[in-house]
């Protein structure tokens, strides 16, 4: 089941059953340098969050899958922060896929779903210090900075972009 597609991309809601590939994305360093690593287990029990979150909310975290081919090259979607009370858009390429214009696509496609069928009025970015590829992302999408904040003790700064100051058409 694809949830939100875009010309090259389709995102599908992740699930346990992703485990081994979650594993591999994160166990690269420079993949992991932002988003961290993960045992098995670890990653089984994000799955597991990631799969109630779908459940609870109709919304969660996706494989992005090239259109082509079917390959699963990262994960974006938006995730509910409970701690903050907000809906973030976040994304995460295999480094074999940078540079191509994926993050901007797959990110666009979950913004318009979330603007769009899920009426969300806000929807943040929360992108750690010193990741340059992400800010940019989210610097093209429209998203502002919010505030600074902190996850998992590693500071970071909080984008945030409006319903009203989404715009389809943006590049």
């Amino acid at each position: 089941m694809y949830v939100v597609s875009s010309d090259r991309l389709r995102l599908r809601p992740l699930s346990t059953a992703d485990t081994d590939w979650w594993v591999r994305l994160h166990a690269d360093p420079e993949v992991g340098r932002f988003v961290g690593s993960y045992t098995r287990e670890q990653a089984e029990a994000r799955l597991r969050g990631i799969e109630e979150q779908w459940e609870r909310r109709g919304h969660g975290l996706c494989a992005i899958e090239l259109a082509a081919t079917g390959e699963t090259i990262g994960r974006a979607g938006l995730f509910w922060w409970e701690q903050f009370d907000e809906t973030e858009a976040g994304w995460t390429l295999a480094r074999a896929h940078w540079g191509h214009g994926y993050a901007t696509e797959a990110a666009r496609a979950v913004l318009d779903w979330g603007f769009g069928p899920l009426a969300l009025p806000r929807i943040t970015a929360m992108i750690h210090h010193g990741n340059h590829g992400s800010t940019a992302v989210a610097r093209r999408l429209g998203f502002t900075p919010l505030r600074e904040d902190e996850l998992a003790g590693r500071p970071l700064t909080v984008h945030v972009l409006t319903r009203t100051g989404h715009r389809t058409d943006r590049i």
